[in-house]
Formats: C-alpha cells, sequence, structure tokens
C-alpha cells in the first residue's frame, strides 16, 4: 500500500489549489460496500500530471474535465491525473468503497444487543482515499459539500448541520475551508440529545441500546461542554469556527477521540454503563475540552505537515487538562495529569524511538513514519514542555502569542515557524531559543537536590543531568514533633535551572521536595534524608500534586533501578523499597488518580514483570491487603484491584453470586466481567459460565468480555482457539482482536503459553502486511507476550525486527515493547 511522502505532498501543493470537494454518499447497498460519488474542483497553477488518492473496491468512471480517463490505470491507491494544463480542472470519480472493520475508514457496526447497524468515519491521517476520493494532505483544504443516500429510519451527521431533503436523503450545509482528514460522517438509528448554546445546535448522539445511559449523564456532558466552549471564547479572540457542535458516541473506536470540526467523536465507552469513579468522570471531561481545542488548534488553523503533529495535540492536552480545571469543577485535573500522561510521556522519551517533541520535517518523511509519532511525546511531553513554557513566558504573553497565530493563519495551515513567530511578537523572551532546547530535543533531564552542611545552615543546590532549562518550584518539608507522619510546610520558592547554590540557616529540612507543582518535564530524585523523610511520612504530605510527584519519583527510580522494587528483590540498601512505600502510604491516600496509577503500576510492572516469578505471589498478597484497606473509602477502585490480584476463587465467586463485593460495591455488569475473568485466570470458570454471562449480558461490551474469558480459560484447547482467531482469520474487528488478545496472556500462565511466543513474531508481522495499521497496533500492543520476561523472547523480538520487515506501525510497537523487556531485565539482574 502507498503512503505519501513529504517530498510528493510538497510538489502537490505547490502545483493545486483545491476548492470545493462535491460529495454524495450512498450507504443503502448492503453490508459489505457503499457508493462514493466526487467531484473535485482544483486549479492548476502551471502545466503538468499530478495523481488522486482513492482506495475503491471498484472504481467504475474517472471523468477529467469530460474527458473519460481509464479506471485501470488506477495503481497503489493513486489515479494519474496526467496532461493539466494551468487553471481550474473538474475531476469526477465513481466508486464503490469497501466498509471497514478495524476502526479505519468508514466503519460499519452492528450492534448485539438489538441488531441495529451504525456507522462513522475515521479518516486521520490517510483513509479518507477509502472513502471518497481525494487529494489528501493536510496543506490542500478546501469546501465540502456531502449528500447521504441512507435507511430511511436512519440519522445521517456530519461537519455541518444536516437536513433530511427526502426519503432516506440528507444534505449536509458546506463546511469552511478543512483539511481532508477532518471530513466527518456517522449515520445509523442514532439516540440524540439536543441543546442550544450561544446560538448554536449541540447534540450529543449514541448507539440506542445505550440512550438510557447517555440521557443519565446528558445534563453533564451539556454542563461541561458548556462550560469549556465559554471558557476558550474567553480567552481566545477568535470565535469558534463552525456551524454546530455535534458530539457523538461510536463503536469500537481505535482512540479516545477525534476532532472532526463540528462533529467530534468519541469512543462509546465514555457513556458509561456501570458506575466509574470521579477520576474516570474527570478523564471524559478532559477528553471533551481537548477535542474542543482542537476547534482551533488543528480545524480552523492546521498543521502544514505531519511534522508538526504537535501544533495539533500538544496544545490540545495542555488546554484539556487547563481549561477543565479553570472553567468546571474538576479542579484536580493537573494532579490526573501527573499520574496517567506524565509517565506515559517519561517513558517513551527514555525509549531508541524517541524523537523531538517538534522533529525535523526531513524525520517524518511519509504519513507512516507520522502516524508513529501520536505517542507520548506528542501528547504528554508536549503539553509539558507547554506547561513549562507558561511558567517562563507568563500565561498574558502565551495566550497574546495564541491569539496573534489564530489570526494570521485563520482556514490555512502553520508551522513550528510561525507560531515561534506569534509568540515572539507577543514577548520580549527569546522564544526561538527556548524552542530549541525543549522542542528539538529528546531524552529527559534528571534533577538531583544536593544538600551539604555549612558553619551555620545549609546550602542548596540542584545538580542536573540534561541541558534543558527549568522554572521549578521547590518546597521544604518538615515531620512534626508531636506526629513524625505528619510533614509540615516550611517553605516554598521558585528557582531557574541551572542556579546558584543558596545558602540557608538554621537546621536543613527533613524534605526537600523539587519540581514541586509538576511545572516541569523532568525526573527528580531525592537526598537520602528526603527519601527516608518520603518513606516514613509521606502520607502526611498535605497536597495532592505533590504527592503525586513523590510517586512518580519512585516510579522512575524503580524503572531506572535505583529503588528496589520490593524488600524481598536480593539486596535493598534504602531505608524503603517501592511496595513498602504502598503497604505504608497508598492505603491512607486520598486521591482516587494517584491510587489507580500506584496500584496499576505496582500489579502490572512490578509484580508481573519486574519481580521474579517466586516473588510474584508476595507482591500481589500486598497489593490485595492495601485494596482491603482501601476498600471503606475508595470501593470502586479498590475492588477492582483487589479482584485483578486475589487467588481466593470461592470468595470471587461469592461475590459473583452475591452482586456485592463484601463490604464494597454493588457488582455491575462491568464488575461482572471482571470477576469472570480473573476466575477463568484461576481456573475456576468454565466456557458454560461465559455463555451463561454473554446471555445475561448480550451488549458489545458483553461480547468482548466474553471473547476476553474465553481467552484466559487455562487450557490447552482454549488457548489454541484464542490464537487461531486472532492470527489465522481475519474475522475479528478491532475490539474483539483487541479483547482476546487482553485475555491470552496472563502471568499464571506462563509454561502453558510458552510456545505460543516464537509463533508471535511471524504471526504478528502477516497480520500486519494483511490488516493494516489499526490492528498492527493492536497486535503490537495488546498481543505481545508481555508476561514472558526472558532473554529468549528479547532475542525473537529483535530478530523480527532486523530480518522479518514487519510494517511501520508493527515495528514501532515492538521496538518500543522489546525495550520494556530489556528495561524488566536490567531491573531484575540489578536486584538478583
Amino acid at each position: 500500500m502507498s503512503v505519501l511522502t513529504r517530498a510528493e505532498a510538497q510538489t502537490r501543493a505547490r502545483f493545486l489549489d483545491v476548492h470545493r470537494y462535491v460529495i454524495d454518499l450512498d450507504l443503502d447497498r448492503g453490508d459489505e460496500t457503499f457508493g462514493s460519488s466526487t467531484v473535485i474542483h482544483f486549479t492548476a497553477r502551471e502545466a503538468g500530471d499530478t495523481f488522486v488518492d482513492i482506495q475503491p473496491v471498484a472504481l467504475h468512471r474517472a471523468v477529467l474535465d469530460g474527458r473519460e480517463l481509464d479506471p485501470a490505470a488506477l495503481e497503489d491507491n493513486r489515479l494519474p491525473l496526467t496532461g493539466l494544463a494551468a487553471g481550474p480542472h473538474e475531476l469526477r470519480i465513481e466508486a464503490d468503497m469497501r466498509y471497514s472493520r478495524t476502526g479505519e475508514g468508514m466503519h460499519r457496526f452492528t450492534d448485539p444487543a438489538d441488531g441495529e447497524t451504525y456507522l462513522y468515519t475515521q479518516m486521520s491521517l490517510e483513509d479518507v482515499r477509502s472513502v471518497i476520493a481525494a487529494f489528501d494532505q493536510p496543506d490542500l483544504k478546501a469546501v465540502f459539500e456531502v449528500s447521504v443516500t441512507a435507511p430511511p429510519a436512519w440519522t445521517v451527521l456530519g461537519n455541518g448541520v444536516a437536513q433530511r431533503t427526502g426519503e432516506g436523503r440528507w444534505q449536509l450545509a458546506p463546511t469552511p475551508l478543512i483539511s481532508t482528514y477532518l471530513l466527518a460522517i456517522a449515520a445509523g438509528p442514532w439516540h440524540s440529545v439536543r441543546t442550544e448554546h450561544a446560538g448554536l445546535p449541540f447534540g450529543l448522539h449514541c448507539r440506542r441500546s445505550l440512550a438510557p445511559h447517555l440521557d443519565t449523564d446528558a445534563d453533564e456532558l451539556f454542563d461541561i461542554t458548556r462550560r469549556c466552549f465559554d471558557r476558550y471564547h474567553e480567552i481566545f479572540e477568535e470565535p469558534y469556527p463552525f456551524d454546530s457542535y455535534d458530539q457523538a458516541f461510536v463503536p469500537e473506536f481505535n482512540f479516545g477521540a477525534m476532532e472532526n470540526p463540528g462533529l467530534v467523536t468519541f469512543r462509546d465507552e465514555f457513556v458509561y454503563r456501570s458506575a466509574v469513579t470521579d477520576t474516570e468522570r474527570q478523564t471524559r471531561g478532559m477528553v471533551i475540552a481537548h477535542e474542543m481545542a482542537h476547534m482551533w488548534f488543528g480545524d480552523l488553523v492546521t498543521l502544514q505537515w505531519w511534522d508538526d503533529i504537535w501544533l495539533n495535540e500538544s496544545f490540545a492536552e495542555y488546554m484539556g487538562f487547563q481549561v477543565l480545571s479553570e472553567a468546571t469543577g474538576f479542579s484536580d485535573t493537573w494532579t490526573d495529569f501527573a499520574v496517567t500522561r506524565k509517565g506515559w510521556g517519561y517513558d517513551a522519551d527514555q525509549r531508541p524511538t524517541t524523537h523531538p517533541v517538534a522533529p525535523d520535517a526531513e524525520a517524518v518523511h511519509d504519513t507512516a513514519s507520522a502516524l508513529s509519532n501520536f505517542d507520548g511525546i506528542s501528547y504528554a511531553k508536549g503539553a509539558s514542555a507547554l506547561r513549562q513554557l507558561v511558567a517562563w513566558l507568563g500565561e498574558k504573553d502565551f495566550l497574546a502569542g495564541i491569539n496573534d497565530h489564530f489570526a494570521r493563519h485563520r482556514f490555512g495551515n502553520a508551522t513550528l515557524a510561525d507560531f515561534l513567530d506569534s509568540l515572539a511578537r507577543a514577548t520580549d523572551r527569546d522564544v526561538h531559543t527556548w524552542a530549541e532546547q525543549w522542542l528539538r530535543t529528546t531524552g529527559v533531564d534528571t534533577l538531583t537536590p544536593e544538600v551539604t552542611e555549612t558553619a551555620d545552615g545549609w546550602r542548596f543546590a540542584i545538580g542536573r543531568t540534561g541541558s534543558r532549562p527549568h522554572r521549578i518550584t521547590v518546597s521544604l518539608y518538615d515531620q512534626a514533633d508531636s506526629d513524625p507522619a505528619r510533614l509540615l510546610a516550611r517553605d516554598r520558592f521558585s528557582t531557574d535551572v541551572p542556579g546558584e547554590p543558596i545558602d540557608f540557616t538554621g537546621p536543613r529540612p527533613d524534605l526537600v521536595l523539587l519540581n514541586d507543582g509538576d511545572l516541569t518535564y523532568a525526573k527528580v530524585r531525592f537526598d537520602e534524608q528526603s527519601w527516608a523523610t518520603v518513606a516514613a511520612a509521606l502520607r502526611g504530605l498535605p497536597d495532592a500534586l505533590s504527592r503525586a510527584v513523590i510517586w512518580n519519583a519512585a516510579r522512575d527510580q524503580v524503572r531506572d533501578g535505583e529503588l528496589a522494587p520490593s524488600a524481598s528483590a536480593g539486596r535493598c540498601p534504602q531505608p524503603a523499597a517501592y511496595l513498602d512505600v504502598v503497604r505504608a502510604h497508598l492505603p491512607y491516600e486520598t486521591d482516587i488518580a494517584v491510587i489507580e496509577g500506584v496500584l496499576t503500576f505496582a500489579r502490572t510492572q512490578i509484580a508481573d514483570r519486574y519481580l521474579p516469578d517466586e516473588q510474584r505471589p508476595a507482591a500481589l498478597a500486598t497489593l490485595e491487603a492495601v485494596a482491603r484497606e482501601l476498600l471503606p473509602r475508595h470501593p470502586l477502585v479498590a475492588a477492582r484491584t483487589l479482584i485483578a490480584v486475589t487467588t481466593d476463587a470461592a470468595e470471587l465467586r461469592d461475590w459473583l453470586t452475591a452482586e456485592a463485593v463484601s463490604g464494597g460495591p454493588r457488582v455491575d455488569p462491568e464488575l461482572r466481567w471482571r470477576l469472570l475473568l480473573r476466575l477463568s485466570v484461576l481456573g475456576a470458570a468454565t466456557a458454560a459460565d461465559i455463555d451463561a454471562e454473554l446471555a445475561r449480558d448480550p451488549s458489545a461490551t458483553g461480547q468482548e468480555g466474553a471473547a476476553r474469558c474465553r481467552a484466559a480459560l487455562p487450557d490447552p484447547a482454549s488457548k489454541q482457539a484464542a490464537w487461531a482467531t486472532l492470527f489465522d482469520s481475519d474475522d475479528l474487528s478491532n475490539y474483539l482482536f483487541t479483547a482476546t488478545a487482553q485475555g491470552f496472556w496472563q502471568p499464571e500462565h506462563r509454561d502453558l503459553v510458552r510456545d505460543f511466543v516464537p509463533r508471535y513474531f511471524p504471526a504478528a508481522t502477516a497480520l500486519a502486511a494483511r490488516r493494516g495499521p489499526a490492528l498492527a497496533e493492536a497486535a503490537g500492543r495488546y498481543a505481545f507476550p508481555v508476561p514472558a520476561v526472558d532473554a529468549d523472547t528479547l532475542r525473537l523480538g529483535e530478530e523480527c525486527l532486523r530480518d522479518a520487515d514487519p510494517t511501520p506501525a508493527l515495528r514501532r510497537r515492538l521496538a518500543d515493547q522489546l525495550d520494556d523487556l530489556a528495561r524488566a531485565l536490567r531491573v531484575r539482574g540489578i536486584w538478583a
């Protein structure tokens, strides 16, 4: 399959001006294909040749300026347009296109709960060609006029207001100038809730089977939407640029959401069927704010080429957390960011596949390489860099620069250089040098407090490994005399790194905390006395974000082999190993995001990977004890962990039968599937149990739960059957593939699935070549043999990368997995 290179895009952009697409889609032709008719009005700046992108099942007709083109000339999804004269042209394309089951292009889904069918598009980066004919690159913006034929009972949604014009016929309002990857269609018997705000129609849409759950949360969703919309209008001078704001919660969506102008699509897991934590509601609110930010960052002003993904994603990530905290009742967003997003960035930035936030354009030479950069660097590191920029620049100048950027490039395209020029006009700070230091470099700096005694007090300095400048807050704490587990703030000050040492009089503090408030992107360390204080009194630190900074630092030290994961992990010279700190302090934690983040790392990394097999039961027992202590105050997050770590099958079965966790929450559908999965892993459930639960919950989520549980049954026949559905057939949708893969590899089943490890690498390589980037990503992320922490797995993976030529999407994911595996082996070796 062809990919578009940067050089090709530049050539085509110099040659063409694209004005308008007139599109007619027929979505009422059956289950496999749909009709696509496209008329493109464009101008050639000079005489020459080019091509249009299209990936049809059948290309029926192509007419250029009244001249029939030969459909057989289509090759590698490109139809040549030769002999173009300078001036205006019209291209007409009629084709049949195939529906997708992988969440790419025009995805088709039939709801097992009621048999209803839904369609939606996901065009980014290069899947518009599987829906319409297009000059598919971000800097060839055009107006889109779309009409749709659909079954009469369906509703059609799109980038503009949709009007029903006849039986099964819909017309969408023409868009302003937008990029091809932002074209959006959603069609089906949607359940819709509508309102108006600021003179614009707002809508929420989901599958009919989810209607009661959407209705329950509609007021909350609209309230967040309105508040964020109003806040953006307070800080941005450019008004919202589109004619409506619909939010559609769609099935089997590969991402969190997609910023289609006027029609944001979300994964429909955000329509909650079961109980969720406040942190999960906050995350949903952040995604709403993030996607709305894209209406300006990405849709109004769009990157010129994919090297500037960060201009879309880093800004939306930063604005999503910041605006949600400013406009709504979710005030702890940056604690959530520290715990759930910051580590994503740190981990990505320490792998061989790292890249700058703003890479050189030459490094993103085609769309395949660009797709790999939608990662923790473009999102979390980029947002962290922007947070540091605001701390250094000041919010007033930062926003002034943003508004200048919007005004200069509205409905156009821009680059990093354009953005920096706008910032430079708003401040006298040297933003170009800052960008070179922060956006053009890779890796994570490490900051370490250096505390020494002096004649009348102590001296403080900061050691730095790395090269970036930092503006950070340093906090000093003392243990209370009356209660050593309580920490009292002594002082808090801002300082620059690098900077001069600071002298203090009097005794040194018990704890010196760097980057309190988490305003920079750097790993932090502790001096010996500070770590002893953390081990004794972490729970006594009053601010959740401060505690999150410490938990992140401890996590990084474990990953770097500087802190023992467990006191039983061989030699352990520190006052306390990581699990010791978890056992002593996490039961007292009040912030759910912190609890979830620490428990997840402790279970999935420390217990399952960093500790040798014989130490895993003790680690799980520690986490079980912590979860039981947390259960009365944080019942849902504690119950989820308890279910995941306990080996008491009888107790799990009792909870399932009683429909309640003893001393904890009611067992709703989500917890029922968690319980059944754990029972399956432990060999305490049967295929008949899974069938019975699926009959009780025949929803799409139930289908995924059943697939996960079947793959987790600990017998050879079940494992072979799951393997066959994953790799020997292409019948599974993206979500059912993921669910099956998640069930297959279990730490408890290492011996049972050992022979599948060498089969994985050729099977994943073949699947990725057949099924495309989305399934390649799923195969690399979820189907990788994560529990196989041994040198043989690492060797097999390295041989695959060297000799098997995996697709770019799979290659990137495998490289990351193998680096994580090598890190786990190093950690084990250090503490052996």
